[in-house]
């Protein structure tokens, strides 16, 4: 954590560095995401990106069950981190978003 405050810069989970790209959901596929690939995992974090910010270095691609993802190519100024928090979920499984809690 101290060296990306220091770098200010986001380069990636493990998962992104061995695909290539950062990995990114929409509001609408992230309880999906966090279903399949975070479940019983605690102190999760969620953070609002500014895609728009972030230029050509975005691609939409197709991802889990054909549905379009956002992905990152290159490393993530975390200025473009427009909100973030814990993961909380909602007592129906739902995920409460950073700009919701």
């Amino acid at each position: 954590m101290e060296e990306l405050l220091t770098q200010q810069v986001f380069h990636g989970a493990p998962v992104d560095l061995a695909d290539g790209f950062i990995h990114l959901s929409t509001d609408e596929q992230l309880r999906g995401t966090l279903d399949k690939h975070f479940t019983g995992q605690e102190n999760l974090y969620l953070a609002r990106i500014d895609l728009a910010a972030l230029g050509s270095d975005v691609r939409w691609e197709p991802a889990r069950g054909g549905a379009l993802f956002p992905h990152i190519y290159g490393p993530m100024p975390l200025t473009a981190v427009i909100m973030h928090g814990h993961v909380q979920r909602r007592e129906d499984g739902s995920v409460l978003l950073p700009d919701q809690a």
